[in-house]
């Protein structure tokens, strides 16, 4: 297991704040990691208090069985997306007081060259959250056709030079030579014709792959929709994401649910309303310079918090 990689929690005190915790309430982190906002969340806990940690990394997993005995914890192996099965083996549906959600990769994750997610170090092409579970970057790319990579790149990239690059990653599939991490940053390096100063031309590239492998946006909107039959009335929704896409999917979710819905606009007689279930709290909340300055990584998340009502 590793263990020696730095990870630090990303809004963390803002995140929790969020929560608006309850001393004996219930609580879900469905991205534990190394588990900086469980800690957290534990400590606002009084003795009555419960919280349900998720994650489907075995690394993860293992740390928390060594580094979280606590009686008022307990961890699920999986992905958030079986929120609510695990709640309801639980009998926790509609019980749960607030959910919390980081997305994206984890700094162990990122620094750990064996989970291949780092265009900066060499390890294997693999990128997968759950090492155990589907394809491999490698594998996913070996049979993924030319178009579809185009469109993985365009759309979870916004790789502009998407034909270029998914072209010659095809060629170099075919010949054998795409093995590591980075060959596929030197190949990426290579195919780009313009190069941006303050980006490494590959981090779009990485991303797209490692959004496909992982089904990142089809699990985010299927876990935004269970954490909502989950929940309690007033219970918190915090979410904190990294990239656009992600933000795009919570920010439109919260938006969606928290207006009144007229099932049937362009009819003369109102037939049918669906009342807003959610009420959104507060503005989008940034990190502050601070926190940039301590961990680079925290500069593109983007907080938003949720209540059910």
């Amino acid at each position: 297991m590793s263990s020696g990689f730095n990870h630090f929690s990303v809004l963390l005190s803002e995140s929790i704040e969020g929560l608006n915790i309850k001393p004996d309430g219930i609580y879900i982190d469905g991205t534990f990691g190394r588990g900086g906002h469980s800690r957290a969340i534990l400590d606002a806990l009084g003795p009555n208090g419960r919280l349900l940690a998720i994650d489907q990394d075995p690394e993860a997993i293992e740390y928390a069985k060594v580094h979280f005995q606590d009686e008022r914890f307990d961890i699920q192996y999986g992905s958030f997306e079986g929120i609510k099965t695990y709640c309801e083996a639980r009998g926790l549906v509609g019980k749960i007081d607030g959910v919390l959600l980081d997305l994206g990769v984890s700094s162990p994750q990122l620094d750990d060259a064996e989970r291949g997610f780092s265009f900066m170090r060499e390890g294997p092409l693999d990128m997968r959250m759950n090492p155990e579970k589907g394809l491999s970057a490698k594998d996913w790319l070996a049979q993924v056709d030319e178009k579809t990579l185009k469109l993985v790149l365009q759309n979870y990239g916004e790789e502009r030079f998407s034909g270029r690059i998914a072209r010659v990653i095809k060629e170099e599939v075919v010949k054998g030579t795409l093995n590591t991490t980075l060959d596929l940053a030197e190949l990426v390096k290579r195919a780009s014709p313009r190069v941006d100063k303050n980006k490494h031309p590959a981090t779009r590239t990485f991303q797209a792959i490692r959004i496909a492998v992982n089904r990142e946006l089809d699990v985010l909107k299927n876990v935004l929709i269970a954490a909502m039959e989950v929940l309690a009335p007033k219970g918190r929704l915090s979410v904190i994401s990294f990239h656009s896409l992600e933000d795009r999917i919570v920010k439109v979710y919260i938006r969606d649910q928290s207006k009144i819905k007229d099932l049937f606009p362009d009819s003369p007689i109102l037939i049918e309303v669906v009342e807003p279930i959610l009420r959104k709290v507060g503005k989008p909340i940034f990190p502050s310079k601070e926190e940039c300055q301590v961990n680079s990584r925290s500069r593109s998340a983007v907080l938003r918090l949720a209540e059910k009502i």
